[in-house]
């Protein structure tokens, strides 16, 4: 049942070595189950008291022909005992569950990986499919790897035959089998997956039983088989981490625990007005549940209903939000402008895809910055902040819903593909750490008579609920009138109103200071980034200051208004480099607010940046 091709001089797991990290790839058909097959096995990583981080790459077709290079989907989690905060550069094994998959990501195998295929997949049809003129089982061209292949496909009928299953149904059970050897060989317990099948498919208990024998098949497979390479049950110690309360969470899980938290805090209702796209759509599934928190999700007819219910909601004296990616923020530009001009509280969460148009829907990319600081008509300023991974979504969150409602202004929070979709461990916070900001309303005539458009001292104008006595005022998207609201096109008045919107907006960065990830003030070399760039900067800046080298990473949360003590800061370092996954965006901001000679490193794949590639850009600028 096993096979290996000639094994390299240094295999990936052996008596006497044991690493502090592994990567896995779990690739397979999108019908595969690649992706719960991977949740499956963070939860039980997670569980082991590891760090981890999580890539999910869906393939971009709604469900591409079986067999196919463009169907392949595929789940990538880095794990171990030492800080993670990136999903790795390149896996350590991947799991292949048919040509195709393989061929799509064996390239990004380590040198002395490990391969671990279905063989019973690669039939000649596959093999076609795949663009494979040999078998690579059989024909040496994976001499690099370590090769484990047997027939999952064969192995998982015969476990569930006694469940009388037919042979489409059974064949689902796959994943579960491949998940059982990789608990197998990490050295993971099986019940806490056991009890997730038994919820799963409480309603048809023979599918659980199903599944549970697949998995204990694939995990026994592994305790018994004298598999022809040298690969060892691997145990990987727990992580060091503070005492507390942990789960894993993703983006846009965390997005939606921050929105919910944001609005507990503001003492306000929650209204959420979305449309479905990807990746964005996520964010609508989790609110959905979160009823009992005052929360409202509605679903519109299309991107313009469901931003402008939102607006509605914020005059109504709710909290609006609303989410999209790049198209369907395009789409919303014009009600953006609304929301401005009525200085209305609301946010507007951007999961940014890779464009342009449809472009790349289930991919990653950061390419909406200018979209998000400059993307309207007219002078239309707006707060942007960025989070860095899927657990500082939630912080992100509450700053933005912080800022919409002190500011009296819509506020875009920006994340991406990757943050969406990807999982790490969370610290569950205590709440009462949080300090609250609770929304105000005016609800009486104030001494002078009531002047919808005067300011305090954040220059924003006071809330008034409709239908409150006496508070009777014009709102909409024609200019207002200062201080009355009142309907003025004049052009001394719109010159004051531009600028005041504009200053109440710039006087957000008031107080707000950019800190430093790793290193010194002044030095060399800054590496400047942004959003979903920050792990694999950090690893990269971490490399090189190992060596000697002096540079420091600083990571940007508020892209506008960018913090007061930034342009102090980037003029102490002699170099600056901005990695960004698109052609220069922040890159440019930063040469336009600061006169700094900022180099770009841009990558527009769909895919992040790995550790070596930012690490080879930043010894390049050195030398």
């Amino acid at each position: 049942m096993a096979s290996a091709a000639s094994s390299p001089t240094a295999p990936l797991i052996t008596d006497d070595t044991v690493p502090d990290a592994v990567v896995v790839r779990f690739a397979g058909d999108s019908g595969d189950g690649m992706q719960l097959t991977g949740g499956q096995f963070t939860l039980s990583t997670a569980l082991a008291g590891n760090d981890l981080a999580t890539f999910p790459d869906f393939p971009a077709e709604i469900r591409a022909p079986q067999g196919t290079l463009f169907g392949v989907s595929a789940f990538q989690i880095n794990f171990g005992s030492s800080d993670i905060t990136t999903a790795g550069d390149a896996p350590d094994i991947l799991i292949a569950m048919n040509p195709a998959a393989l061929k799509t990501n064996v390239s990004d195998l380590k040198a002395g990986g490990l391969i671990i295929a279905d063989s019973g997949e690669f039939s000649e049809r596959n093999l076609v499919k795949a663009k494979y003129d040999h078998n690579p089982l059989e024909d040496n061209s994976l001499s690099r790897w370590q090769l484990l292949a047997f027939d999952i496909s064969a192995l998982t009928l015969e476990s569930v035959k006694p469940f009388g299953l037919g042979n489409k149904e059974a064949l689902r059970c796959k994943n579960m089998w491949t998940l059982g050897l990789a608990l197998w060989l990490f050295d993971r317990d099986r019940q806490p997956i056991i009890d997730w099948l038994h919820a799963k498919f409480a309603k048809t208990p023979e599918l659980a039983e199903a599944n549970i024998a697949a998995l204990n098949a694939g995990h026994a497979y592994g305790e018994t088989a004298e598999l022809a390479v040298p690969v060892k049950q691997l145990h990987l110690p727990p992580a060091p981490a503070q005492e507390g309360l942990y789960r894993t969470v993703t983006g846009a899980e965390a997005i939606s625990l921050g929105l919910v938290a944001g609005a507990q805090l503001a003492g306000l209702p929650m209204f959420f007005g979305g449309y479905p796209i990807t990746p964005a759509s996520a964010i609508l599934h989790h609110l959905s549940r979160l009823k009992e928190y005052d929360v409202t999700t509605f679903q519109a007819e299309d991107e313009i209903a469901a931003i402008a219910s939102a607006i509605g909601a914020s005059y109504a004296g709710s909290l609006g939000i609303t989410s999209s990616s790049g198209p369907g923020i395009a789409l919303k530009g014009e009600a953006m402008g609304l929301a401005i001009m009525t200085e209305l509280p609301l946010v507007i969460v951007n999961s940014q895809r890779g464009g342009p148009s449809t472009g790349l829907p289930t991919k990653t990319e950061q390419s909406d910055l200018y979209q998000a600081v400059y993307g309207r008509n007219g002078d239309a300023p707006m707060p942007v902040i960025a989070a860095r991974s899927p657990a500082d979504a939630f912080d992100v969150a509450i700053e933005a819903v912080r800022i919409a409602i002190q500011y009296m202004t819509p506020v875009m929070i920006l994340t991406d593909g990757y943050i969406a979709n990807a999982a790490e461990p969370w610290k569950v916070p205590d709440m009462s750490a949080y300090e609250p900001f609770k929304a105000t309303f005016l609800d009486h005539v104030p001494e002078g008579g009531l002047k919808p458009y005067a300011r305090n001292e954040k220059l924003a104008r006071p809330w008034i609920k409709p239908g409150t006595p006496d508070l009777m005022h014009r709102i909409g998207g024609i200019e207002k009138e200062v201080n009355t609201g009142h309907i003025n096109y004049g052009p001394a008045n719109h010159q004051a109103m531009t600028e005041l919107r504009r200053d109440k907006v710039l006087g957000i960065a008031k107080g707000l200071t950019q800190d430093i990830a790793i290193g010194e003030a002044r030095g060399k070399l800054a590496v400047v980034g942004w959003g979903s760039t920050f792990g694999p900067i950090h690893q990269a800046v971490r490399r090189v200051r190992r060596k000697g080298h002096d540079v420091a990473h600083i990571h940007i949360r508020h892209i506008w208004p960018l913090p007061e003590n930034l342009g102090e800061l980037l003029k102490g370092y002699d170099q600056i480099l901005v990695p960004e996954m698109n052609t220069g965006q922040l890159k440019t901001l930063l040469r336009d607010q600061y006169l700094v000679d900022a180099k770009p490193l841009n990558k527009i794949s769909g895919q992040p940046f790995r550790i070596a590639e930012i690490e080879a850009a930043i010894e390049g600028m050195l030398a």
